[in-house]
């Protein structure tokens, strides 16, 4: 049985891009991306909005790993952190989420997430 809630998880501490740690306010990308993501999921209740301090995929600044229940898990990086690159985040992960194995056609992937994929990982057993 899937659990009805899929979790998006935020890396908090990533870089705001590859060459800068924070951006002029002294933010670190995770922060703004953790709050354009909240922003766009408060319309998508089949999504909880988590935040972890460190992904361990420093290489591919602002990550997101996205599970849910009975599913294979995605890690995906190299967002800006931005508002459409989180609509991009939401639009997958609500994809994922209605769907009862986890696999979005690539057909149907937001162009915002082609090209985003670090691993997916196996399901919890």
């Amino acid at each position: 049985m899937t659990e009805a809630t899929a979790r998006l998880v935020v890396c908090t501490t990533c870089r705001h891009s590859a060459d800068e740690p924070v951006d002029a306010d002294g933010v670190c990308g995770g922060q703004r991306l953790l709050q354009a993501v909240a922003a766009a999921a408060e319309r998508a209740p089949e999504l909880r909005v988590e935040e972890q301090a460190c992904l361990w995929a420093c290489r591919s600044h602002c990550t997101v790993y996205l599970a849910q229940g009975g599913k294979p898990g995605y890690l995906a990086g190299t967002f800006a952190p931005t508002a459409e690159a989180a609509e991009a985040i939401v639009d997958f992960a609500r994809r994922y989420a209605a769907n009862t194995d986890g696999a979005v056609p690539y057909r149907d992937w937001p162009e915002g997430m082609k090209g985003r994929f670090i691993a997916r990982l196996p399901q919890d057993a």
